[in-house]
């Protein structure tokens, strides 16, 4: 396969007989100084068996996303190979983030308490830039970049409401309470938008019954273990 992008802790591929598009679940995980971090821009390290699981979890709550009328970029997964089957879309280089509590960069950036609460949650969209540190960008850059069309801003803030609203509810099923999380959206060429990349604890806080912020690593382990007594 040829691959398109390399990622941090994913790497997109495109199959050039069928045109398919999957994407690669590595075992590598952001983080510093040993600690690993959702919320950082370096690989902290690398964990056996990590993308496996993470595949498992994407798969698991993708599904859910789906029935619940979320599109999602999703079109099946090998586990074994850990690759999942991807629709082809325009993906911007851009994060849409949704903060229940102050964490993590938030707290760093404004010198805020971590654990503050924002009602009605607090929304941001960033640029996916590891160079510049995934600067802060409005929507007027958003249209000047060429990365959104006119409206396209508004809609895709309304998609990450309706996801937090859906992961919210979904992880209380598990014990797990919300903090924050970030998605990626990608567009089809009639507009339409998808939500893109994984639906794992890469890309989320949660906090325990017990106040305990599990890092990513033991956050997905303790996640698929959830789900299979579940079911």
């Amino acid at each position: 396969m040829k691959t398109l992008y390399t990622g941090k802790t994913k790497d997109v591929l495109l199959d050039e007989g069928s045109g398919s598009v999957y994407i690669l679940f590595k075992d590598d995980a952001t983080g510093e100084n040993g600690i690993f971090d959702p919320g950082s821009n370096e690989v902290g390290g690398s964990v056996e068996g990590k993308g496996k699981i993470g595949l498992k979890v994407s798969r698991y709550f993708f599904e859910l996303m789906e029935q619940a009328g979320i599109p999602t970029h999703y079109l099946g997964a090998d586990v074994e190979k850990g690759l999942m089957k991807v629709r082809r879309l325009t993906v911007p280089a851009l994060e849409f983030v949704l903060r229940y509590q102050a964490a993590g960069s938030m707290c760093r950036r404004f010198a805020i308490a971590e654990g503050v609460l924002f009602d009605p949650p607090y929304a941001e969209v960033t640029l996916k830039s590891d160079s510049q540190g995934d600067p802060l960008i409005s929507e007027r850059l958003c249209i000047m970049k060429g990365l959104l069309t006119k409206g396209q801003y508004d809609e895709a803030l309304g998609v990450l409401v309706k996801v937090g609203e859906f992961l919210k509810k979904e992880l209380a099923k598990l014990e797990l309470t919300l903090i924050d999380f970030k998605i990626e959206l990608g567009y089809d060429e009639a507009g339409k938008v998808y939500v893109v990349d994984e639906i794992t604890p890469d890309i989320w806080r949660t906090k325990d019954k017990s106040g305990r912020i599990p890092d990513q690593i033991d956050g997905a382990k303790m996640i698929l273990e959830r789900i299979n007594k579940n079911n």
